[in-house]
This record gives C-alpha cells, sequence and structure tokens, in this order.
C-alpha cells in the first residue's frame, strides 16, 4: 500500500524576502486549500518560537484554520513540542483540531532542544525526554477519557512521537505510537519494543519528511532555492546554539551546494519520475503511513512552491497508487 504523500508547512518568511505576513499566511493558506481539493493526501506543520524568520510558533492553532479550509487531508503536528506545554492543554487543542477537522488529525509530539524556548515557557531541557514521554502517555489518555467537551470525533486520535535514533525507537515501541522517522535502521528495535509492551510488531507504523523536492528542472530550480536552502540550515545551527553563549559557524552557499550541513543530507531536487522511483525506495520494506515534503525551503520562490505542489498531488501521488 503506498503511503500518503503530503506537504510540511513551517511559513518561514526571511529577509531578504519577505512578504506581508497577513498576506503570506493567506497564500499559504489558499494554496493548501487547492492542494486539499485537488486530492492532496496530507498537511503538516511544526513549531519552534522566537525565530526572526517567523517559523510557525503554535502548530495546532494553524491547524484549527487549515481544518477549516480543508476537506479531506488528514491533517499533522511534526512535531508539538510537548513539554513546553501540560498535557490537558495539548488534548484540548488537539481535540478542537479534530473536530474541526471532522476526524482527520495526526497528532505528533516531540521533545525540543532549544533552551530558550524551555526557558520561555518555564520547562526544564534536562528532562525533556521524559516529559515528552508523559505527554505520549497522557494526552491519548485524556483524548479518549471522556473528561474532555467536547472530546474528539476520532477514537483514538493517532499519536506520533518525533523521536530520532534507536533510543527515541525503543521510547516509540514501549509507548505503542507510531514512530516518525523513516530510518529504516530503527524498524527492528521499534519492533522489537512493541512486542516487548504487548503492543505487537504489527503495529507498527513510521512516518517523517524526506530530504528532497520536486521541480520541471531540478537544476535551475536547486540554484533558486540554494540561498533559501543555506538560510534554512544556518537558522537550525543558531536556534540550537540559542541560550547556549556558542556563536556556530555560518555556512556559506558554496558549502551548502557541495554537501550539506552535519547531520543535515544535501538537498536533492528531482523530477516526478525520479521522485517516485525515490519513494518506492525509501517505503519499501517500512510500514510507513505518512511521507511528506517540505512545502517551502526558508521561504523560496512561490513558484516553486505552487509547482512542487502540482506536481506532487497531480503526477507523484497517482502513479504511486497505481
Amino acid at each position: 500500500m503506498a503511503p500518503t504523500l503530503g506537504l510540511y508547512f513551517d511559513f518561514r518568511n526571511p529577509e531578504p524576502w519577505r512578504r506581508n505576513p497577513g498576506a503570506y499566511y493567506g497564500w499559504n493558506l489558499d494554496l493548501i486549500e487547492e492542494a486539499d481539493r485537488r486530492g492532496i493526501g496530507s498537511i503538516w506543520v511544526s513549531e519552534h518560537h522566537f525565530v526572526d524568520d517567523g517559523y510557525m510558533p503554535q502548530p495546532l492553532t494553524a491547524l484549527a484554520a487549515i481544518a477549516a479550509r480543508t476537506k479531506q487531508a488528514r491533517l499533522g503536528t511534526a512535531v508539538v513540542v510537548a513539554p513546553l506545554r501540560s498535557a490537558m492543554q495539548i488534548a484540548e487543542e488537539a481535540a478542537v483540531v479534530d473536530i474541526i477537522s471532522d476526524g482527520r488529525l495526526e497528532l505528533g509530539l516531540g521533545a525540543g532542544y532549544v533552551k530558550t524556548e524551555f526557558d520561555a515557557f518555564g520547562a526544564d531541557l534536562a528532562e525533556r525526554y521524559h516529559d515528552t514521554d508523559h505527554r505520549l502517555a497522557e494526552v491519548p489518555r485524556l483524548l479518549a477519557s471522556g473528561e474532555l467537551t467536547p472530546g474528539p470525533v476520532q477514537d483514538p486520535v493517532p499519536m506520533w512521537a518525533g523521536y530520532l535514533g534507536p533510543v527515541g525507537a525503543r521510547r516509540a515501541g514501549r509507548l505503542g505510537v507510531g514512530l516518525m522517522t523513516l530510518n529504516p535502521d530503527s524498524l527492528p528495535i521499534y519492533e522489537k519494543a512493541l512486542d516487548d509492551a504487548g503492543h505487537g510488531a504489527t503495529s507498527a507504523r513510521m512516518g517523517g519528511v524526506a530530504n528532497f523536492m520536486i521541480a520541471d528542472d531540478p537544476e535551475e530550480a536547486f540554484e533558486r532555492v540554494l540561498p533559501h536552502r543555506t538560510h534554512q540550515l544556518n537558522s537550525y545551527r543558531l536556534q540550537a546554539a540559542a541560550g547556549t553563549g556558542k556563536t556556530p559557524r555560518m555556512l556559506t552557499e558554496d558549502e551548502v551546494r557541495e554537501r550539506g550541513s552535519g547531520v543535515i543530507q544535501p538537498l536533492e531536487i528531482l523530477t516526478a519520475s525520479r521522485a517516485v522511483a525515490q519513494i518506492r525506495g525509501i517505503c519499501q520494506d517500512l510500514p510507513i503511513e505518512h511521507l511528506y515534503l517540505w512545502a517551502s525551503i526558508g521561504g523560496m520562490p512561490e513558484d516553486l512552491v505552487q509547482r512542487q505542489m502540482e506536481l506532487l498531488v497531480d503526477e507523484v501521488q497517482p502513479a504511486l497508487a497505481d
């Protein structure tokens, strides 16, 4: 069975390409509505705070607006930074989104890593994995308990852990939730943890963002996206160092063109036909339910964003279904 294909939005709006924020949000919502009308499988949003390019800080708020503009796509968080909120707050907001969307929510929770975010919300960075495990257990309990008024449409609401590496795979398996990674090395660890916890290995569900984009002319698109990709990678470096007293080295466009950034792989831009083959390769022998692409890299040109959406839903998605 082919995975559900989707787009992943962070709403970055950086200098020197900044648009009017209201118009930019409106343009993104129009694009999402069109993608939903064309039959896209899913829409995902993320979370970071205090980023000077306007990175989306409240993913469930954004999903409520998206839910009101769409009719069929699954709507996911990848991820809500769970330690910054109580389980009750996450559960109530999630229930509202599930109601507005008539049961289309996929709720992904993650641990976060940015010190300034934890300081601002009064959360303990050192306890982030413990706190995220607690939210991953308590939020679904609340959603299913009947305590929330109103409660969600779905029973249960699909839960996902935004954990990476072998330790994260074991955590997700013990909790019996979906695992947000496309790494095949995580599957046996995840399945064993599911089995050991009594959930059963056959309940394994994986998903995540693929590190490529789609364009008609990949070489031309790559050069146009390059400064935006450089901004994106440098922004992540600044976020990771925020509040630590460290000053990260900024990457140049030439460095990004050649090798990506540390653990982040170089970005590929593919034709639609190559994207189909790439997705088939990624999903081979893995229980992948959702695979999504960056809708926009660092506020890249809108014509490239629009065209990628069209290629994904009009060409790649039908080819995989066949």
